[in-house]
């Protein structure tokens, strides 16, 4: 657990350096926030987090930013086993978990829905490529994440979420 609090004190540091902050941070689960894919396991496995997943995780719940869940698992009830083995499911305000061909834009409108959350003050990480294109074209901030979600990924979705945000709010001051 120490490598966890310390996870979590950097993260809620990192917090703190931007002034923009998105209101909701959307995970995929498999090869993002844990290291397999759900449909290759048992729901009688022990799942294991990503080493920076937990303190991540807790630094955003500490810092009252909403986390979600979009998965594509065509195994949702392995999924949502771990989650609750993992002792995390508490720290998601949405969880989205089914098979689409969509790209995941059917699980961003059901966020929305739920939520409350406009697209454009979301934060989402995936490791498929092929979801990125569709779900920024809602206007939710995209992050491909190659070896699952770490401190260094974290600090880049917020930054890109910062310029975005940025970048939008110049654009609505130009067209007045």
């Amino acid at each position: 657990m120490e490598e966890v609090e310390k996870v979590k004190a950097e993260a809620v540091q990192m917090i703190g350096m931007f002034q923009v902050l998105p209101r909701l941070v959307v995970f995929d689960l498999d090869y993002t926030l844990w290291p397999f894919y759900c449909e290759c396991r048992s729901k009688h496995d022990t799942p294991s987090l990503f080493p920076h997943s937990r303190g991540i995780l807790s630094a955003l719940k500490d810092e009252g930013i909403d986390a979600a869940i979009a998965s594509k698992s065509p195994t949702p009830d392995i999924a949502t086993t771990y989650l609750d083995k993992l002792k995390i499911t508490s720290m998601f305000v949405a969880q989205e978990i089914f098979y689409s061909s969509t790209h995941k834009t059917e699980h961003f409108q059901k966020i929305h829905s739920k939520t409350g959350v406009p697209y454009n003050s979301m934060l989402f990480f995936d490791d498929d490529n092929n979801n990125m294109k569709p779900v920024s074209n809602l206007g939710v901030t995209s992050i491909l994440v190659r070896n699952g979600l770490n401190l260094g990924v974290f600090r880049e979705g917020l930054t890109r979420f910062s310029q975005n945000w940025d970048a939008s709010k110049n654009k609505q001051k130009r067209r007045k």
